[in-house]
């Protein structure tokens, strides 16, 4: 149902810019005006070229990728639960 996404942040020159081009390569999440870089998402499958299109852009500094894939979201504990002992 879902398509696996990619998130990257997009460190730039121009902010205004980079609001116009950078929608056609994804989803422009949020664009911070003050530290000129934008956070967005984009599909998993075309990750690679995307990143090689987005550094030949002139106003584009650097790409750098997210890494929230890589971290572990299930977590377990060795500890029992201790909620029914607190319950009225």
């Amino acid at each position: 149902m879902f398509t696996e996404r990619a998130g990257i942040i997009v460190w730039v020159s121009d902010v205004k810019a980079a609001a116009k081009h950078l929608e056609k390569y994804g989803n422009v999440h949020f664009i911070s005006k003050k530290l000129h870089y934008a956070a967005m998402y984009i599909y998993a499958s075309r990750l690679e070229e995307t990143i090689k299109q987005l550094q030949r852009l002139p106003f584009v500094k650097k790409v750098e990728r997210s890494h929230r894939q890589e971290i572990p979201t299930e977590y377990n504990s060795n500890m029992p639960d201790k909620t029914r002992f607190y319950t009225l």
